[in-house]
């Protein structure tokens, strides 16, 4: 066989047994491929669970709160029919309301499942970390700022120069009255009429006489003595403080008025024959009008703590008299947002 042959041969010999040195190659390109699939494969998995985990955690989350808002709602709604009651109650048994009244008692915050055991296996310490407290006040303790304003929508003379008073003694700005009276006549006039384009809005809410121009500071101010109620109400002496006093009973000075709230801490007046009594020469008759010694309107605040959540609620009622009743009717409710509590 000649060399050439012989190299032919080696050569179609060694040719064959030179391609298997290519195929681990392509072995570790395949495994290489199905790795980065599997890892690929492995981070969509751990992303779906994530998202998925992430959405099952908020939605036990905003049903815990709203849970928590329902429940806090059933709460502040009972203790609002609690205090009803109490006013309700209170009318059958006096003509005349003080703030030696059991109504007049605030109620320091308690735990509420204090008030919900029934039996043995139901205590307190067995209850949710639910607290409650609140208060109720009389709202005829301050001065009505819609007496300003008669039936026909005419600014009173008379009740305007009582807001001075009642300003002056309070050290709110001397032209307050007279913007506040003509805001409230502009805005309760264009309501009636339905013409609104260009009046004030009417404030429903002391916070709301902002809207006619006056500073946050001087609603502020104001809002220890005055409210906003539906109808013109007299000033209960019972309760009023001192410069609400002055406002209501024209000729009365600080000092008066201080020894008629020292006076009624000891005896609560029965009727307006025995503050006239008491009030210095000079001073005109009272008018039954503006000075009482009951109150028909009464604002009732509860605020409940759910956990790590709290709640606030702000009502307004209304105790009818006999011919209706005594019924006590809830005129305006507002409820806070549930917010987390600052730590303790």
């Amino acid at each position: 066989m000649s060399p050439q042959d012989l190299s032919g041969a080696h050569s179609r010999s060694a040719g064959p047994a030179a391609r298997p040195k290519g195929a681990p190659v392509s072995a570790r390109r395949e495994r290489g491929a199905a790795l980065l699939l599997a890892m690929l494969i492995l981070t969509l998995v751990a992303t779906l669970a994530a998202g998925m985990a992430w959405q099952q955690t908020r939605a036990v989350q905003i049903e815990a709160a709203e849970r928590a808002s329902v429940q806090s709602s059933w709460i502040l709604d009972a203790a609002l029919d609690w205090a009803r009651l109490i006013l309700r109650e209170d009318a059958r048994t006096g003509s005349i309301d003080h703030l030696g009244e059991p109504w007049a008692t605030p109620l320091a915050e308690a735990r509420l499942s204090s008030f919900l055991a029934a039996d043995r296996d139901n205590n307190a310490d067995g209850g949710p970390e639910a607290f409650i407290s609140g208060a109720i006040s009389d709202a005829q303790a301050k001065y009505n700022l819609r007496n300003l304003v008669d039936g026909e929508g005419k600014i009173s003379q008379l009740e305007l120069k009582a807001l001075q008073r009642l300003c002056e003694a309070a050290g709110v700005p001397t032209d307050t009255p007279a913007r506040l009276a003509q805001g409230l006549a502009a805005a309760w006039a264009a309501q009636n009429s339905g013409d609104a384009a260009d009046a004030p809005l009417p404030p429903a809410r002391v916070a709301d006489l902002v809207w006619l121009g006056l500073d946050s500071a001087t609603v502020a101010r104001l809002g220890a003595y005055v409210t906003l109620l539906p109808a013109q109400t007299p000033v209960n002496a019972n309760t009023a403080p001192r410069e609400v006093l002055v406002a209501a009973i024209d000729g009365l000075d600080l000092g008066s008025a201080e020894r008629l709230v020292q006076t009624r801490q000891r005896s609560p007046f029965d009727n307006l024959e025995a503050i006239e009594a008491l009030l210095p020469q000079g001073t005109t008759k009272l008018d039954k009008s503006r000075v009482a010694v009951s109150s028909s309107y009464f604002e009732v605040r509860g605020r409940l703590r759910l956990e790590d959540r709290v709640v606030e609620q702000e009502s307004l009622v209304q105790r009818r008299g006999a011919d209706q009743g005594r019924d006590v009717v809830t005129l305006r409710r507002e409820r806070h947002p549930l917010h987390m509590s600052p730590p303790q």
